[in-house]
């Protein structure tokens, strides 16, 4: 069995499969940041639990994890769900109501991606926040232009070299 980091600290929750719960487990992520002293990532942090549980609870199956996982890697939050499909970008109108939560938890956090499940139907949702410092600062636009940006989306199949959630 691996070792496990001594600074690594997780919290991890089974969600019941309804739409209440998704206000409930934000209010616990809020909580949860607050007594790690990681206020400073909460507004992200929950928005994209929000987004991520969502989807879970609205295409997905249950059962519904939800955790955090903190360490000197950086903060990463993940939802698994036993639903068959994948988790895909929508296209969509301007006036679109819904269909954007990929896109809002691509540009909130630093790094996300979906892992599948190994031995039966379902994924892991996650997204990650690397530590001050140890990433790009800036974002390059097209045609060489940048922009000061404490993120930048990278896909990556093992966030926090922790393991999945279950």
């Amino acid at each position: 069995m691996p070792a496990t980091p001594d600074d690594l600290r997780t919290v991890c929750w089974a969600l019941p499969h309804e739409p209440s719960i998704v206000g409930k487990a934000r209010a616990m992520v809020h909580e949860t940041l607050a007594a790690w002293g990681l206020q400073s990532l909460a507004d992200d942090v929950v928005l994209v639990v929000g987004e991520l549980l969502a989807n879970a609870i609205t295409y997905g199956e249950p059962p519904v994890g939800l955790s955090l996982w903190a360490g000197a890697d950086g903060f990463c939050v993940r939802v698994t769900d036993h639903g068959p499909e994948q988790p895909r970008h929508l296209d969509l109108g301007i006036e679109a109501v819904h269909g954007r939560g990929l896109t809002i938890v691509e540009a909130l956090a630093h790094d996300s991606g979906v892992t599948p499940l190994p031995d039966h139907p379902g994924k892991t949702v996650w997204a990650r926040w690397r530590p001050p410092g140890h990433g790009p600062e800036v974002t390059t636009l097209a045609g060489g232009a940048s922009i000061p940006r404490h993120r930048t989306r990278q896909d990556h199949a093992s966030p926090l070299h922790a393991p999945p959630a279950r």
